[in-house]
């Protein structure tokens, strides 16, 4: 597939001159590591469907990568060929990306949480030729959901079930040894597509490059001092930017052991700290909660955990100074996005107003600037939108280069309100784009209006974020009724469960009322809506 990356050349060579791209690949790293240390366990995974962790060395992941490359190659997967996988936090979903990588083939990781109506858009705007899914996961069965949608897919050629039977099991792969013909990608070359929500009302496919992630995770690594002695527990999915890059990427960059676990549980969590003695560790904003209250119960089982990292969502500063506490490790906060990774963190041994008040300074070759309503930079601690530039921002949207929104000097507008202080440490104070974080999750406001505005009781919809404690945010749907008309909260989730909508993106409080604030050209004012969204809970409106 032509993935049309817009990368302009001026900054693809100013990159390269500045020593900002290290112009490797993630197969370099993995075949040094297979051939130095090919004993060293490189996952541990913990399979929810089977119930049975596995544990792989890098000799042993190395042969069932060459193994599924051989397998994808028989089934047609070439160069620029795009892979779906819609994956929990398993072994496979590693290996199905190094076997891409070895094929020149493009890796699109897809979350577990989606059903047919994103599916079916995200694999038609990929024209995914493979789609990896699990037999079931948390209680849903993916196989009848991808039969149902196959038919609007000419591009798919074949659909794997990892544990599945017959001719769609993905477990043959692994049972031949048989040559292929490698076509490794360069650097510059797109290997990832990773879909994110924003105000447009669709998902966007965010294309990356070896170089824009490499880029992005070798300072990471070396903020936060982590090397190939290190272990580190993944639960955030490995379909999300923050698994990929710091759950699947690093590990193996660095040479160091990757711990998955694919259904988020904080006890569980805590026993698996315990039991590979992890050191490390980065989730959304309720992981961090959830394991503070567990460690408050066992600290000696998180004793050899040195670095927490949360991002996705705004920390509220209590959480930060409990987790401080009570985990006894660094709390490190982090901003960041699909586009770019972590763009900001605090550091290991900063103060406590830099730590408890802000979210961190840029990562090495990132630039950040608040910017006002022209696009003027703003001087220290004035609010304006946040525009950051450097060497991990993306390469274009998927078919979609009007959507960019990267000016001539590489300035990517990101959508956040901020305010940097005059050492050069930012704090999001809000948002600009119109969009819910839900758990470090994006919620698609337009997406979710217009499928509300489809029942048949509703006059107009605006749905904004009320918060919580321990997601961040939930989204609060207000509604004007038809004349005449009535809804209640259960009778809305049911007509958008009927619509296939991800469970994550309901709405989870209905507010009916007589008339929308609007400014005098009729635009709703979701500001207003906002501060009354304030006072509320996820309580049934």
């Amino acid at each position: 597939m032509e993935t049309h990356a817009i990368l302009p050349e001026a900054r693809k060579q100013a990159m390269k001159a500045s020593g900002l791209w290290p112009d490797r690949t993630l197969l370099d790293d993995f075949d040094r590591w297979v051939e130095t240390a090919p004993e060293r366990v490189a996952i541990v995974d913990h399979n929810s469907m089977t119930g049975a962790p596995t544990s792989l060395t890098y000799a042993s992941l190395s042969q069932k990568v060459d193994r599924i490359a051989a397998g994808l190659a028989r089934l047609g997967v070439g160069r620029s060929d795009v892979v779906s996988m819609q994956l929990p936090n398993w072994w496979q979903f590693v290996a199905l990306h190094l076997a891409a990588l070895r094929l020149g083939a493009i890796t699109n990781p897809v979350m577990p949480i989606f059903r047919e109506r994103e599916m079916a858009f995200m694999l038609q705007l990929a024209e995914t030729k493979v789609l990896v899914i699990p037999r079931e996961y948390r209680g849903f069965r993916y196989e009848p959901m991808a039969d149902a949608i196959r038919a609007s897919l000419p591009a798919l050629r074949h659909v794997l079930v990892i544990g599945g039977e017959g001719s769609s099991a993905f477990e043959p792969l692994l049972e031949t040894d048989d040559r292929f013909a490698a076509s490794l990608p360069g650097p510059d070359d797109v290997i990832e597509i990773l879909y994110t929500s924003g105000t447009t009302g669709e998902p966007k496919g965010v294309m990356h490059t070896s170089n824009t992630l490499y880029s992005n995770m070798l300072p990471y690594a070396a903020r936060l001092r982590l090397d190939r002695n290190d272990t580190v527990l993944m639960a955030s999915p490995l379909a999300h930017q923050t698994g990929f890059i710091y759950g699947l990427v690093m590990p193996i960059a660095l040479g160091a052991k990757a711990v998955f676990q694919d259904i988020w549980n904080a006890a569980k969590a805590v026993d698996l700290i315990a039991e590979h003695q992890a050191t490390f560790t980065m989730a959304a904003t309720p992981f961090l909660s959830d394991m503070a209250d567990e460690a408050t119960r066992r600290p000696a089982a998180v004793a050899s955990l040195r670095t927490f990292l949360s991002a996705g969502a705004p920390i509220p500063r209590a959480l930060v100074r409990r987790a401080a506490e009570h985990l006894g490790a660094n709390i490190i906060s982090a901003w960041g996005m699909t586009e770019n990774g972590a763009v900001t963190t605090t550091r290991i041994g900063d103060p406590p107003d830099k730590t408890f008040e802000t979210d961190g300074c840029p990562m090495e070759g990132m630039e950040i600037r608040v910017v006002d309503e022209v696009g003027a930079p703003l001087p220290p601690n004035a609010e304006g939108r946040l525009q950051t530039r450097g060497p991990s921002n993306f390469v274009g949207y998927l078919k979609h280069p009007e959507w960019y929104a990267t000016d001539a000097e590489g300035w990517f507008e990101t959508g956040d309100l901020a305010r940097i202080d005059d050492d050069g440490y930012v704090r999001i104070t809000g948002r600009t784009k119109d969009v819910i974080i839900r758990g470090g999750e994006n919620v698609p406001v337009v997406e979710i209006e217009g499928l509300i505005y489809q029942h048949p009781a509703i006059q107009e919809v605006a749905l904004v974020a009320m918060p919580d404690a321990r997601l961040g945010e939930r989204a609060c749907a207000f509604a004007v009724l038809r004349e005449d008309a009535t809804l209640t909260f259960p009778e809305l989730i049911e007509f958008l469960e009927q619509r296939r909508l991800t469970r994550n993106y309901l709405p989870e409080r209905l507010e009916v009322v007589e008339a929308m604030p609007k400014t005098p050209s009729g635009k709703i004012q979701k500001v207003v809506l906002r501060g009354i969204a304030k006072t509320f809970t996820a309580a049934e409106g």
